[in-house]
């Protein structure tokens, strides 16, 4: 067996601790996937306020209590505590960030969970965060192999890492996985003096007279890459990307990787959440499921109807907007339609006029991971319209489930997805637009295919076989890392 891997994996939010989107999903499948195929990978995470210490057994480590942090002119206290991430067959260790003035405080990410408002302090929160990683290696005296940067908010890591601890982890490679190339970290430029880099980094990390944290992770990362190769390929085609953003890799190619769920977790016929259990030899209870599903919505019982749900953030990027302007039409066509929302945006009020003027058609909630459950087990369809969206982590839960992606063609989301009308072993359907028009044609192809009890069955069968778990990513991620740390010898 070949020699596993110490490997540390930051990020902003990964399930069971946090979750606002699929990318805690992709965080948690990621990390399990990779542990079990035999390395020493460890997770680390910011706690914000509304983070429950009892429900997610996180305990103190006593040489990890009280440690100062600078942020500008001014030094934090942080205590980083431990839990751990499991499935029945592994489990990782897990370090979790914790603090009062700029964590604890916060009840969200970025955004306040009940208001959707921004944090004024981003900038701050997550300059703290970076710098209590590289402080608890140091006192733990571990200096992984591969440190693995998850989105903007860990982007600084690496220059500090090269400037400021470069004889710690001079054995230390490091990768940055961009996330969402519009999401980048961008605050005003004074920022750039409160992380405590030298010039040459500040130099970097001004762009369009901003401070931009993905820029500095990208500079100084080992290797750059992305969640999909489809979302690798849009970016290497983006002109703005080319020109200002691929010569900061030093011709080292960017890498698109494939994400994978967790079958333990999301699993219809084992699903903690949903009392009508299934399977793709016996899908019977996939009705069920879906009654069940309505009565949580308020909405008419009947297991046979079609149940369009759209299940992410309401934002304009995500097709958000798009969808619901289509939503009249689709009732119009005899369709439940849920909208299950995971943060406060400005389109909440837009969705809430929408269940008011359908009442017995149209549902619209704020999810929990429950509700999530049910809306993945009993919707006839999950409408996922992008207009950009590297990979997503819900489609490829869907079809575990039976239930049917409807997904527009944009990054990864549509990866191992076969139009249902294209192919006999057709799995989904696809659209090439994210506007209200298209949506609605290629759901009506969908709900017409759904009049046939026969018809469906076969699609339903198609995405259950997909190969939608995290084997095949697991293979890709053992190779990458693998031959990143023979660089350094």
């Amino acid at each position: 067996m070949a020699k596993p891997h110490s490997i540390l994996f930051i990020t902003s939010e990964i399930y069971p601790f946090v979750k606002t989107s699929e990318h805690a999903d992709l965080c948690y499948a990621h990390s399990l996937g990779v542990r079990e195929v035999g390395h020493d990978i460890r997770a680390m995470m910011p706690k914000y306020g509304y983070i429950s210490e009892r429900k997610n057994r996180i305990h103190e480590i006593n040489r990890l209590r009280d440690i100062p942090i600078p942020v500008g002119d001014e030094p934090h206290l942080a205590t980083v505590k431990s839990s751990s991430i499991n499935n029945p067959r592994v489990k990782v260790q897990s370090y979790i960030t914790t603090n009062t003035d700029y964590l604890d405080v916060n009840k969200g990410i970025e955004h306040d969970i009940t208001t959707g408002t921004e944090f004024p302090n981003n900038d701050e929160r997550f300059i703290f965060y970076s710098r209590t990683v590289l402080e608890t290696c140091i006192l733990l005296g571990w200096f992984p192999e591969i440190i693995h940067c998850i989105g903007w908010q860990a982007a600084l890591i690496p220059a500090y890492i090269r400037t400021r601890y470069p004889n710690e982890f001079k054995k230390t490679k490091i990768v940055m996985t961009i996330t969402d190339f519009d999401q980048q970290g961008t605050f005003p430029a004074k920022s750039l003096k409160k992380t405590g880099l030298p010039d040459e980094v500040l130099a970097i990390g001004k762009y369009k007279n901003k401070m931009n944290f993905l820029r500095i992770g990208m500079a100084y990362a080992d290797r750059v890459t992305t969640t999909s190769p489809g979302y690798a390929a849009e970016l290497m085609a983006n002109k703005e990307f080319k020109d200002n953003w691929l010569p900061l890799l030093n011709k080292k190619p960017l890498v698109g990787i494939n994400h994978g769920i967790d079958l333990l977790h999301w699993n219809p016929k084992t699903d903690a959440f949903v009392k009508a259990k299934y399977d793709a030899k016996d899908p019977a209870n996939k009705e069920s499921a879906r009654e069940a599903l309505q009565k949580l919505s308020s909405l008419p019982v009947d297991g046979k109807k079609f149940v369009a749900s759209y299940a992410g953030p309401l934002r304009e990027d995500r097709g958000a907007d798009a969808f619901l302007e289509a939503v009249p039409d689709l009732v119009k066509l005899g369709a439940q339609v849920i909208i299950a929302a995971d943060l406060v945006t400005p389109l909440k009020k837009q969705a809430e006029a929408l269940a008011k003027k359908f009442p017995k058609d149209v549902h619209f909630r704020i999810m929990d991971e429950e509700y999530l459950h049910h809306v993945i087990s009993g919707s006839s369809v999950l409408v996922k319209p992008s207009r950009s969206e590297s990979s997503g982590q819900f489609q490829r839960i869907a079809m575990a489930y039976g239930t049917i992606p409807v997904v527009r063609l944009t990054g990864g989301i549509a990866e191992g997805l076969v139009d249902a009308d294209a192919s006999e072993k057709g799995n989904a359907y696809l659209m090439k637009k994210a506007d209200a028009t298209d949506i609605v044609k290629t759901m009506s192809r969908a709900i017409a295919r759904h009049q046939s009890q026969e018809s469906w069955d076969t699609i339903v069968a198609n995405a259950m076989s997909a190969p939608v778990g995290w084997v095949a990513s697991a293979k890709a991620y053992d190779e990458f890392y693998r031959n990143l740390v023979k660089e350094t010898k």
